[in-house]
């Protein structure tokens, strides 16, 4: 398994969290962005810059991701194409998105998109913060724990 992250809008609260995951358990992490970002220095990390544009980013981690990788993004359309590659996704508050839940997501995405571009204003998401950090580290833990062979301790 590897582990990619979607990372033009990887919260920095994450980044650490994250970072020792990788270190602790030597898996090979993929950041993909339309400009540098870091999260880390370590060989197991590789950062890959792509072309400015909406989707550049998404595209490659599709074109990446293979059967059992893990993909980190709030990208709900990313989340279902990777998901269709029998991949898996989690979104940076802690949802795993699967294939029983992913077409409901989108669907409520596409909603708002649509009362949006009626001109309709709706509140974003709230403020991410702390709380939003732990559910992450949470099922990062719980999921690494299940798709790693992981030992509780």
């Amino acid at each position: 398994m590897r582990i990619f992250v979607d990372g033009d809008a990887f919260p920095n609260l994450l980044k650490p969290i994250l970072f020792r995951s990788i270190e602790r358990l030597s898996i090979e992490t993929f950041v993909v962005s339309n400009k540098p970002i870091t999260i880390g220095k370590s060989k197991l990390i590789s950062y890959i810059i792509v072309e400015q544009g909406a989707d550049e980013a998404d595209h490659h981690i599709v074109e990446l991701a293979k059967e059992g990788d893990l993909v980190i993004t709030a990208d709900i359309p990313l989340a279902d194409r990777v998901i269709d590659k029998n991949a898996h996704a989690i979104d940076h508050r802690g949802e795993l998105y699967t294939v029983d839940n992913i077409k409901q997501y989108l669907a409520m995405r596409n909603l708002m998109e649509s009362i949006r571009d009626t001109g309709e204003i709706t509140r974003g998401p709230k403020p991410f913060d702390q709380k939003d950090a732990h559910q992450f580290a949470n099922q990062l833990h719980k999921f690494l724990t299940k798709h790693c062979n992981i030992k509780h301790t």
